[in-house]
């Protein structure tokens, strides 16, 4: 527990004091904790150092914890950060709040039929292909206006920003010139989108280059957690 406080503490200042050099309200990039392989143990220590945002990966493991987390009824903000397969859909609507990955329009047609009409709308990100790499999750920068226009039509969920996951860069500059092309076109976007106001660029590595980009949310994990264990009992 003691970690993991100390670690969240040490994130906020980090990312207060990039956004205070930015000359950005301290309020305007909030923390996404990545709590892929991690234990509910683990989350509720988070949740006991007064996060309530974390961000899953993998459809499966983050249910069973969204469930054991209702179950003892504490609220929480949930959000699917990993690539999105046409069969798994129905589970990450009926469980998540928000969803990053979104890089197709049949994937986000099938995310807002299968949204229970109980449940407020399901805010979403496209997610940007940023390298250009087939073999890399993402739409593509000229596939994004469209994609965009197509999930403005869909009545169950709302388009909220853009997310990438960059080529990993060692240094500082190379880092911020993979993060130029989306905060250009998020801000083009902005424009014309009332609603577009997300920005989730950044992870542990990356963060202060993210920051400077533009980021309104960076998704962290290692920082907070330590190496992950693969092996242990998540749930």
């Amino acid at each position: 527990m003691c970690s993991i406080k100390r670690n969240l503490e040490q994130i906020s200042l980090q990312i207060n004091e990039v956004v205070q050099k930015c000359g950005r309200n301290t309020s305007s990039v909030q923390l996404l904790v990545v709590s892929k392989n991690q234990s509910v143990d683990a989350i509720a220590d988070a949740v006991l150092a007064g996060h309530r945002k974390f961000g899953e990966n993998c459809v499966q493991e983050g249910t069973e914890k969204i469930t054991h987390f209702r179950k003892h009824h504490v609220d929480l903000e949930w959000h699917f950060i990993g690539p999105i397969q046409s069969n798994k859909t129905r589970q990450i609507s009926e469980h998540f709040d928000w969803v990053h990955s979104i890089d197709r329009s049949k994937v986000a047609r099938r995310l807002s039929e299968q949204r229970p009409a109980v449940m407020p709308p399901l805010q979403v990100l496209i997610q940007i292909n940023t390298s250009g790499e087939n073999s890399k999750s993402g739409a593509k920068f000229d596939e994004v206006k469209a994609l965009a226009d197509n999930i403005d039509q869909l009545p169950n969920i709302r388009l909220r920003g853009l997310m990438c996951i960059p080529q990993p860069a060692t240094k500082y500059n190379n880092r911020l010139a993979s993060f130029a092309p989306i905060s250009i076109l998020f801000k083009a976007m902005q424009a014309t989108r009332p609603r577009f106001d997300t920005l989730s660029i950044g992870m542990s590595d990356d963060m202060d280059a993210a920051i400077v980009a533009g980021s309104t949310m960076v998704r962290i994990g290692r920082a907070i957690f330590g190496v992950r264990n693969y092996n242990k009992n998540k749930v």
